[in-house]
């Protein structure tokens, strides 16, 4: 039988990380249910078994009904019936096996039905549910939007909601509109309160929202008449048995076909203001965005992992001149290197949902007592490093995937260009994944801070400090190097920057991948210290960080601040 669990020794090492055990002592409350749930762990061993066993659970799902089913899924799609979605019966059936397994409300308390289990599993659930289908992740990965409400609704909203999404109601963020893609300030659906009805209406347009006739919407609307800026948005929880919502229509898309983006009209459509007014941009779809962020973070290694098996797979089977082509270096070499990618990425994934994990954990105990000093000052550092990593994850996972079914594709060579191999879907859907919840170019601008303030750096000088086996003490020593280099980068950019604005802007992303790469690399380092079959997958990574950064360094060191002009004036011409 199929298991994305057990056929996947990544996700046992992330799993056992040593950060696991203060994770779980922080959401388990030092095990304060265990006598009020006969499922609640009596320790901190209990919990772990427990983890494996429904990650177990999980994978199985996933290799014996999602994958199956996602072909078909994206043959057929979903298509709108009465103004309502309605899906693919492939996604029919994944929705049910996930349900009968009891796989919905992972992370959420058990007071709500939840199994109050630690995001690094909720992520690790929504990796295997991609590497299966990516558009299936997005139907089932959205019941992240509950933890917004768990963080920020009023009691009794969580006790009208919470309940539903552990027992598998689908979740959407409503954000987007036909004039506010990415500047989400933008937005106009209006919400009004009615005296007569005693409650929010909704007015207005959605667009390219996924998973838009779900059952529970996070819609982002304006309540402040006369303002056209974020000030003026709030957020608001939908119930489709409501009323007031049609799906106007199913975007037509390249690939996660299965997954239905929905055009969605309001008309006096009741909703309930969640949190206070005026803080929905600012304050709560932050807080969504950075989870959804995360998510796809997720995905993206999910797809990774696909794509790289597909490519392994075929390499083994196809024959050519009298040999397996697994067996010539140049498919050898984009195998090894797809590999180091997957490994970087997958690395780079945990230690950003550790790091949420914990500030998320503390943000919530604040919440129920006074946090003391030591806890305050643990929370205000695992903040920072949460809102550094979250748009590194995304930016370097997404864009790897992009890589990696790229290549899986080209392993296959013509056979791969057609529709009966499954690295041509994987293709399609991996080109969203560095689109959606913000483009590749958005998460530049939000990483951009953390390199030049020091956020990275400081990380990376941890890192530098940690015990490595003899084997890796060469690769340290070079990243040692590597970032003196970066830093050299990094003070030019910011001279130049104060007499031409833009030059920062202009090489931002050469900054900001860089750091990332040392960063993976690192983190490899620290996996081939404790496992040597890391070793490998380390040096091979270590040789991309290289190479990355000499050609980043050398159009930094070679570029002027007139060349931010020069460009504008190129683009004029045409």
């Amino acid at each position: 039988m199929a298991n994305f669990f057990l056929d996947n020794k990544d996700l046992h090492y992330h799993l056992e990380h040593p950060l696991m055990r203060k994770i779980v002592e922080l959401k388990e409350r030092n095990f304060a249910e265990k006598d009020s749930y006969d499922y609640a762990p009596q320790n901190f061993e209990d919990a772990m078994d427990s983890y494996r066993r429904i990650m177990s659970l999980v994978g199985e799902v996933c290799g014996e009904v999602i994958a199956p089913n996602a072909e078909g899924v994206d043959s057929e799609g979903p298509r709108v019936v009465n103004d309502r979605v309605e899906y693919a019966s492939g996604t029919v059936e994944n929705l049910k096996a996930v349900k009968a397994a009891g796989l919905n409300g992972l992370t959420l308390p058990r007071r709500f039905g939840g199994l109050n289990f630690p995001l690094t599993c909720f992520v690790m659930a929504n990796e295997m549910v991609a590497r299966a289908d990516t558009g299936f992740e997005n139907i089932w990965g959205l019941q992240d939007c509950a933890e917004t409400l768990n963080e920020f609704a009023s009691e009794e909203q969580k006790q009208r909601y919470l309940p539903l999404v552990s027992e598998g109601a689908t979740c959407a963020m409503d954000l987007t509109e036909p004039d506010a893609g990415s500047d989400l300030g933008a937005a106009m659906m209006k919400a009004t309160w009615s005296e007569e009805k005693q409650t929010w209406l909704l007015n207005g347009v959605k667009r390219f929202i996924t998973n838009g006739d779900c059952e529970i919407s996070l819609v982002l609307a304006r309540t402040e008449e006369g303002t056209v800026d974020a000030r003026g948005l709030s957020m608001f929880v939908y119930d489709r048995r409501s009323g007031g919502m049609k799906v106007r229509r199913i975007e037509h898309k390249l690939g996660i076909k299965g997954s239905p983006t929905c055009e969605l009209v309001f008309t006096d459509a009741p909703a309930e203001l969640v949190g206070d007014r005026r803080m929905g941009l600012i304050k709560y779809v932050m807080s969504l965005m950075n989870a959804a962020r995360l998510g796809i973070g997720a995905q993206s290694v999910g797809l990774c992992e696909a794509a790289y098996r597909e490519a392994l797979k075929y390499a083994h089977e196809r024959r050519q001149f009298g040999k397996d082509i697994i067996q010539f270096p140049a498919i050898s070499e984009m195998l090894s290197n797809m590999r180091a990618r997957l490994r970087g990425a997958r690395a780079l994934l945990y230690e950003t949902s550790r790091f949420v994990e914990i500030y998320k954990q503390y943000a919530h105990i604040s919440r129920e007592r006074s946090l003391e000093g030591e806890e305050r000052q643990q929370m205000k550092y695992y903040n920072r490093l949460a809102d550094a990593f979250t748009p590194l994850v995304k930016l370097l996972a997404s864009e790897f995937a992009n890589m990696l079914a790229f290549d899986s594709i080209q392993i296959h060579g013509g056979s791969g260009y057609m529709k009966d191999y499954a690295c041509e879907r994987l293709y399609r859907d991996a080109r969203v994944l560095n689109i959606y919840e913000g483009t590749s170019q958005m998460q530049v601008v939000a990483a951009i801070n953390g390199v030049t303030k020091g956020a990275y750096m400081e990380q990376i000088s941890l890192y530098e400090a940690m015990s490595y086996s003899e084997n890796m003490l060469p690769v340290v020593e070079k990243l040692k190097a590597l970032r003196a280099r970066v830093e050299a980068m990094v003070e030019r950019v910011e001279t130049i920057n104060k007499e031409y604005p833009q030059y920062k802007d202009f090489h931002a992303r050469r900054l900001v991948e860089s750091v990332g790469y040392i960063i993976i690399t690192y983190l490899l380092a620290q996996q081939a210290t404790q496992v040597e079959e890391y070793e490998s997958d380390t040096k091979l990574f270590l040789k991309l960080t290289e190479a990355y950064i000499a050609s980043a360094e050398a159009y930094v060191n070679t570029s002027e601040g007139e060349d931010v002009a020069l460009i504008s004036e190129v683009q004029e011409q045409y």
